[in-house]
């Protein structure tokens, strides 16, 4: 019987072959039936990968066999089957998109210039020392913090991870640089350039959360400073870290709580929106909200 396993990872460090990294990975995964998306670029590599779990052993066996990625840190995952639509290998100029690879110097020991890592053990103890100064820093697009944030979290307004920068410039955080500012993000990827973006800036005391939220929900599940669910690319969409998590996110039809997003009906939108499995069912609000007071166009499809 298939147990269906996802896996989480990156590794910066410099790569003087991206294309070659990108061949052995597509053709690695590919030969294992994997699915899912893979990065590749001269700083590094971002993957989240899933299939049977025989095989995602393998993948990651094959992949931490090759020096560079050994120290790789995988966060692993319940899929549900087919969690990715299709295989995707691909090399980029950023491994995340803030349109500042200039900005970013990587060694073989990661990401320099960077916020300081903190484990989740070591999260609690800044904030049973600091806790009133202590400001979390949401490092994701705004949408995904609508199901799931650390407790008092600023969320940032950004649609795609190139809109921090206007944002951090923008002056709306100027009275956080003298402050304990603690950058997260899912896995902790976006959190290794975000926080040198903000140091460079003048934020003086910036922390990353290492691993991320992934990490700090198997450490601490429900009994800690997260609140709700986890914003997920792919199939299952959101994760939950132990039974009685009660999302944040409410539904725009009835109010009630609620993890799942939909597409808007309207085929020019198709924006993720927060509606609750039976208004979905009983086809309330099928369009967004920003959608719903403009005329319904023909060609949009049937909610």
């Amino acid at each position: 019987m298939a147990t269906p396993k996802i896996v989480l990872f990156y590794v910066f460090t410099p790569l003087p072959d991206p294309e070659a990294v990108r061949l052995w990975q597509h053709t690695l995964a590919e030969s294992l039936g994997l699915k899912g998306r893979v990065i590749i670029s001269e700083h590094g590599i971002n993957a989240t990968l899933g299939g049977d779990i025989g095989e995602v052993k393998a993948y990651v066996r094959a992949t931490k066999s090759y020096e560079p990625f050994r120290g790789a840190d995988i966060k692993w995952s319940n899929g549900q089957g087919d969690d990715f639509p299709r295989l995707s290998v691909k090399v980029r100029p950023e491994l995340v998109t803030f349109g500042t690879d200039d900005e970013i110097t990587v060694t073989a020991d990661g990401v320099q210039g960077g916020g300081t890592h903190l484990k989740p053990g070591a999260l609690h103890k800044l904030m049973d020392e600091r806790g009133d100064e202590v400001v979390f820093f949401d490092g994701r697009n705004a949408m995904e913090a609508q199901i799931g944030k650390f407790r008092d979290a600023i969320v940032p307004d950004t649609e795609t991870t190139r809109d921090f920068i206007a944002e951090i410039e923008s002056g709306k955080y100027d009275d956080l640089k003298d402050k304990p500012v603690v950058t997260y993000c899912t896995g902790g990827i976006r959190c290794e350039v975000l926080s040198v973006l903000m140091r460079n800036r003048g934020f003086n005391e910036v922390y990353q959360l290492d691993g991320g939220i992934v990490r700090y929900g198997e450490t601490f599940g429900n009994s800690g400073y997260w609140d709700g669910s986890l914003y997920v690319f792919d199939k299952r969409m959101h994760v939950e870290f132990g039974a009685g998590a009660e999302s944040i996110g409410r539904c725009v039809a009835c109010g009630e709580s609620t993890p799942e997003f939909v597409n808007c009906a309207d085929l020019a939108c198709r924006k993720l929106y927060l509606r609750c499995a039976e208004c979905t069912a009983a086809g309330r609000q099928p369009r967004c909200t920003e959608c719903v007071a403009a005329p319904y166009p023909a060609e949009a499809a049937a909610g």
